[in-house]
């Protein structure tokens, strides 16, 4: 089980490159193989022990609280941030900043897919751990690099940041509220600093970005299991172990 007790999962963007799909459905309500997006999430919070989650929202923000409730359906306790104009990222956390305390929290993206085991997350010693991936199709180029457990801003081998990451409260205090703020140039500034560590994931991971990625991930689903073709007239001609059929 993880020691952070407490999550945002980032719901509040419009999806854009998702058009037509997200004109009347939030991306984080669109579904992988019959279940929202969102769920997944919860369910791998709850799943290491992190049950106090609180969701940002904005474009249709009124659906997903409908469709989630408080969160008793998981065994987990729901909090909805809501904001009028959505304020990105770092903007968002600053809004919600008072559910988290003083404690360090997990922040995940909510238009992402994953397998990630949110139990191995521990709170970090620096101000901020980012969760990395091996750059996908359409990101080749990466985000940030990683040394020795180190995140840093450029470096010859980079990874793409899966939008998984724990943050210290500490960060975002300064940031003025209800103002529009990115989380990018915060942890640039914080890598400068070394002060934000990294793991690199190579297990299940998608940006689901575009209604063709949604697509190709649901067909993933669909694809029948391998199995073994057992060839039973041979299997049953071969003698039982003991049967004395060669004495």
């Amino acid at each position: 089980m993880s020691n952070i007790k407490k999550a945002m999962i980032l719901a509040a963007g419009r999806g854009e490159r998702m058009r037509p799909l997200t004109d009347s459905m939030p991306k984080p309500l669109l579904k992988v193989d019959g279940k929202a997006l969102i769920e997944y999430h919860i369910e791998a919070l709850k799943d290491a022990g992190i049950k106090d989650i609180l969701i940002n929202t904005s474009w249709l923000g009124d659906i997903i609280p409908e469709y989630l409730g408080d969160g008793g359906y998981w065994k987990v306790n729901l909090t909805f941030s809501h904001e009028e104009t959505a304020l990105e990222t770092a903007g968002g956390i600053r809004q919600a900043l008072n559910f988290f305390g003083d404690e360090p929290f997990v922040v995940v993206n909510g238009d992402i897919w994953t397998d990630f085991d949110y139990s191995i997350l521990n709170k970090p010693k620096a101000k901020a751990h980012l969760v990395l991936v091996p750059n996908p199709e359409q990101h080749p180029n990466g985000d940030f690099g990683l040394d020795n457990g180190s995140v840093l801003s450029q470096a010859e081998t980079q990874y793409t940041f899966s939008g998984i990451g724990v943050y210290q409260p500490e960060i975002f205090q300064d940031l003025e509220l209800n103002s529009p703020a990115p989380l990018a140039p915060i942890l640039r500034k914080l890598m400068s600093e070394q002060e934000v560590t990294g793991q690199l994931f190579q297990g299940e991971w998608r940006d689901i970005g575009t209604p063709e990625r949604l697509e190709a991930l649901n067909k993933e689903f669909l694809k029948p299991m391998k199995t073994i073709n057992f060839d039973f007239k041979s299997t049953n001609d071969k003698s039982e172990p003991g049967s004395g059929e060669n004495s």
